[in-house]
């Protein structure tokens, strides 16, 4: 044998060991892991979690990648057709490997496509890594292990399942995973519902963001174009079918959820980190560690009402965005003087904005920091408006003046008997501001709505009812003083303690509070049990003054304690998840209401007219100048301190509804307490939402539905006051206490 000969077979063998022994290495993982039997049996990937509405609609997602699996019987045959027809023409026919690929994209030079099957693309996306790496040594290992999986895939899997998985990893451009996302995203719709011209442009823009219609429109339709013709030639339609779609637009119906969009933001976020404490106590079988509510694919299920959602934060953006022009236009906010003494707010603002700690980790100098806050510069703030922002040049000091001084919102609306939320909207703007203003760990000076949760205990525990005279007098509690600190605004009537209530009046809410306990703060002590006793957790001091509202707590703490007076005496703890799934529909968890009796029904009849006096005849009238009918509705308006917060509580049989209002920095408030009361700033956050509430009868609420006196009940005969009710609460007079007055 010649020596030439000798030479090219050793080569040979040579090569077809190394090859052999190159693909051995690579199947048993000595060129990188390789997925085990069983994972290639139960093959995963990042799956979002989703967070469904009470009427099973979207309403939001947690994902590291946006995707959401889907069966096979759920996609569109047009998309299967489009897919095999542009990315694999001979899917149905190999075993993973198309050899007739290979061959063509090697003797052109992968001028004519490529030699990755849909298999192989569904093995890249299911379990290599690094695969867009440009070292040529690297991607060789790469392919060949995609192969060996693919082949493997073939083994374990249908056709149909296997092209199902590559739908649901493949990416689409926009940060979107799998086909029913992109329909969702791009289209609004279905998988099993895209049109062909639909399919063919979803299919067009796979592993491809220069095909993306919404950035690239030209583009993605000479892509959809193209692959319409390649169904053409799979047979899939007919040329004329294609030609006539061809001429068509795209036309898209784009809307992309993330955290800044969609309904509700604020409560996705704040049910996002209860979520991640119950994934640490709940572990995932499939993988023996607790669940990862951004890689599971877990279906939560809340109370939230969409119609409802959507009027609540329509009611918060309407009335704030008026009450905002009232304040900007406030002298010491355009001059600026609002800020004198407070420079520590601003210096604490700017160490904490990006611009400081990215200057300082280039290296800046505290001074030269400093300096560049009072440089003019381009930016965008937010503003009121459609965009909810607006391109603007302004220094970023006065850039951090202007953002802290925007009145912010909360606002819950409940079903006082199941405690189910409906709406929660917990800022003006998510996108800008993130601090939630709901939940149970932001804490308010609650002003006068502390009131009536006084007279309920006043009512069931010490024998007072709507009737019982009380005197409207400034009070002495012993060891600490007189309550209100002033006398300013004491009537020195005697008066039935249901029109002490419409009237808000501090000296009688004293008055009250001292009946009991007569001695230092026994009755302030006895007052804070009363409070956790029907909801509120927070560790409020027992001082005298408490009964005006001078201690914190949050919306959500005062939505469970109002709840006892529409559930008939029985507190119910707001809730909003009613189950938890896992990706396959398993439940997981179901949550129920809790409630616990905590006064009489007699006493619950008995503060609900009071409340409806506060309504009709008291410090929340102004609700009759919305065209809101309040026969059956009862509220308590509230206003702290020079006016730092303004709080409505209001009920019917079937919803409860809570607003509190003001800015982050208590400094920043109203001059005048006509314009930055409860009646005035918070109550018509409220009547916007339940006028609309109203006129929407999906939505199920109906005025004319009145509570039900508890059988046996003896009505309260309440003795007629003609005395003048005062527009402001507690009195006429502005009263600055240290304490809340109103």
């Amino acid at each position: 044998m010649k020596k030439g000969v000798k030479i090219f077979w050793w080569v040979f063998f040579g090569g077809l060991l190394f090859g052999i022994l190159f693909i051995m290495s690579a199947n048993f993982g000595l060129l990188g892991k390789m997925p085990s039997i069983d994972e290639l049996s139960n093959p995963t990937s990042l799956v979002a979690s989703q967070v469904y509405a009470e009427d099973g609609s979207l309403l939001g997602k947690y994902l590291i990648e946006d995707r959401i699996d889907v069966e096979y019987k759920e996609i569109s045959p047009q998309v299967l057709n489009a897919l095999v027809a542009t990315e694999d023409e001979r899917f149905y026919q190999h075993n993973g490997i198309d050899l007739r690929s290979i061959m063509r994209s090697l003797s052109s030079f992968g001028t004519k496509g490529g030699a990755s099957t849909i298999t192989m693309q569904t093995a890249k996306n299911l379990f290599t890594e690094g695969w867009s790496t440009s070292n040529l040594f690297t991607r060789i290992i790469q392919k060949v292990k995609e192969g060996i999986i693919a082949v493997k895939l073939e083994r374990n899997f249908s056709k149909e399942e296997i092209i199902t998985l590559y739908l649901n990893t493949v990416a689409f451009g926009d940060n979107v995973y799998g086909i029913r996302n992109a329909a969702k995203t791009f289209f609004q719709k279905e998988p099993d519902d895209l049109s062909t011209s639909e399919a063919a442009v979803l299919v067009g823009m796979v592993n491809g963001e220069i095909y993306n219609p919404r950035r690239f429109p030209d583009r993605a339709k000479t892509r959809r174009n193209t692959v319409l013709h390649q169904m053409v030639r799979s047979n899939f339609i007919s040329e004329a079918e294609a030609n006539a779609m061809g001429k068509e637009p795209i036309k898209l119906n784009y809307k992309k959820l993330n955290e800044n969009t969609g309904l509700a933001p604020y409560f996705r976020s704040v049910l996002g980190e209860e979520l991640k404490k119950w994934c640490k106590d709940h572990e995932n079988p499939a993988t023996g560690k607790p669940y990862n509510i951004y890689k599971d694919g877990l279906k939560i299920y809340t109370t939230i009402n969409p119609r409802m959602q959507q009027y609540a934060e329509e009611a918060v953006w309407k009335h704030m965005a008026n009450m905002q022009k009232i304040l900007s236009a406030q002298k010491n906010i355009k001059n600026g003087t609002v800020w004198k003494d407070h420079e520590n707010v601003l210096e604490a603002a700017m160490k904490a904005s990006d611009r400081w700690k990215g200057m300082k980790k280039n290296g800046a100098s505290d001074d030269d920091i400093r300096k560049s806050f009072f440089v003019k510069t381009q930016m965008n703030v937010f503003a009121w408006n459609a965009k909810h922002q607006i391109d603007t040049v302004m220094t970023p000091y006065d850039s951090i003046k202007y953002s802290r001084a925007m009145l912010q919102a909360g606002f819950m609306a409940m079903d006082p008997q199941t405690g189910a939320v409906k709406a929660w909207v917990g800022g003006i703007d998510f996108k800008t501001y993130k601090f939630d203003h709901v939940n149970v760990g932001t804490k308010r000076q609650v002003g006068s709505t502390i009131k009536p949760l006084l007279y309920g205990m006043a009512i069931n525990d010490g024998g007072f009812t709507p009737s019982t005279p009380v005197e409207d007098v400034q009070q002495m509690f012993e060891g600490f003083g007189p309550v209100p600190a002033t006398t300013a605004s004491c009537s020195n009537q005697t008066m039935p303690m249901a029109e002490a209530l419409a009237q808000s009046r501090n000296c009688a809410t004293a008055y009250i509070m001292k009946q009991m306990g007569n001695k230092g703060n026994d009755a302030a002590v006895r007052f804070v049990e009363f409070l956790k006793k029907v909801g509120v957790e927070t560790d409020i001091k027992p001082l005298p003054a408490i009964c005006l509202g001078s201690g914190e707590t949050s919306l959500y703490e005062m939505m469970h304690a109002y709840s006892m007076y529409p559930a008939g005496g029985f507190s119910v703890k707001p809730m909003y998840i009613t189950r938890i799934e896992d990706k396959n529909g398993n439940v997981l968890q179901s949550f129920t209401s809790e409630r616990k009796e905590v006064i009489n029904a007699a006493t619950a009849y008995n503060v609900m007219t009071m409340m409806n006096g506060v309504m009709t005849r008291g410090t929340g009238r102004r609700a009759a100048s919305y065209g809101i009918n309040v026969a059956n509705f009862s509220g308590k308006t509230g206003t702290t301190n020079d006016n730092s917060d303004a709080w409505f509580m209001g009920y019917s049989p079937q919803i409860l509804c809570g607003v509190w209002t003001g800015c982050d920095d208590r400094f920043i408030r109203f001059s005048s307490t006509a314009v930055g009361q409860g009646s005035s700033v918070a109550l018509p956050v409220w009547a916007y939402f339940y006028g609309s509430c109203l006129k929407d009868k999906t939505t199920g609420l109906d005025s004319k539905v009145a509570f039900v006196r508890p059988e046996g009940m003896v009505v309260d005969t309440i003795k007629p006051w003609d005395k003048p009710v005062d527009d402001v609460e507690g009195g006429k007079d502005t009263v600055t206490t240290g304490a809340s007055d109103y």
